[in-house]
């Protein structure tokens, strides 16, 4: 009975390729109508000598199969077809590496393939590298004018492009009277000298000299550029009378910084 469905050349693509003439060589052209045809690798590859299938027992190699020894001339090529990807849904062994994409960039262990087509190397952006901690207890007074409380931390970045994340806290904040504190945070670059970095603005209001209280501060610094050592210190200044922090050398003042790669 014949065969009744599509033909042999419609399912995944099979391409129906010349039949080989042996004169006893190992190895031979690859072709199809006459022209040379490159298959995707030789698990594509299914040929028939003498009525016995022959696969995986060769090798090709452009458009030049091997098949290791001496195929004798009088033998015959009944079939030879090279299966291709067509509907099939899995790629045959070996027809598929890493040279054949068409990414720019290094391939190799260190890089993954990005969604632009490109390989790259993973960043840790964002990644906490170092951490430095100061506390300060000891009470320091300013009279309506800007004093350096001592409170300093330093740390030097790996990178010109790390970020510096700063976090202050004063505590036990004092005065003789309802007066302002305005507190800044001063930076200085490997040893230049300090100028101001930031300040709290307005600071707080206490209306009488029993009342304690603290105040924090977050703050990122994106513009240091230097692999240098930097110094941040806590400096404040009452609008009016004697202003304390620590007071009574009890409470205490904190600076910790944080290295977070760019």
């Amino acid at each position: 009975m014949a065969y009744l469905g599509r033909g042999l050349d419609k399912i995944s693509n099979i391409e129906v390729l010349d039949n080989i003439t042996f004169d006893g060589s190992s190895s031979y052209s690859i072709t199809k109508g006459s022209v040379a045809f490159t298959p995707n690798s030789a698990q594509s590859c299914l040929i028939s000598i003498d009525g016995v299938v022959q696969a995986t027992n060769f090798t090709v190699s452009s458009s030049t199969i091997d098949f290791g020894v001496a195929v004798a001339s009088t033998s015959t090529c009944n079939f030879f077809l090279h299966y291709g990807t067509g509907v099939m849904t899995v790629p045959s062994d070996g027809s598929v590496s890493l040279a054949k994409l068409s990414a720019s960039g290094t391939k190799d262990a260190t890089t993954f393939l990005r969604g632009d087509n490109t390989f790259a190397v993973p960043t840790d952006n964002g990644k906490i590298l170092q951490v430095v901690h100061t506390k300060l207890e000891t009470g320091v007074s300013a009279n309506n004018s800007t004093v350096a409380s001592g409170l300093i931390a330093s740390i030097t970045p790996s990178s010109t492009s790390s970020k510096i994340l700063v976090m202050t806290t004063v505590g036990g904040i004092r005065n003789t009277s309802g007066v302002w504190f305005e507190f800044y945070v001063y930076r200085q670059i490997n040893g230049g000298g300090y100028s101001n970095f930031d300040t709290l603005e307005g600071g707080l209001l206490y209306n009488s000299s029993t009342i304690t209280t603290n105040m924090a501060r977050n703050i990122m610094d994106t513009t240091h550029n230097t692999t240098n050592q930097i110094d941040y210190q806590i400096y404040f200044k009452p609008t009016n009378g004697v202003g304390t922090i620590n007071i009574d050398g009890v409470e205490s003042s904190t600076i910790t910084l944080m290295e977070v790669s760019g």
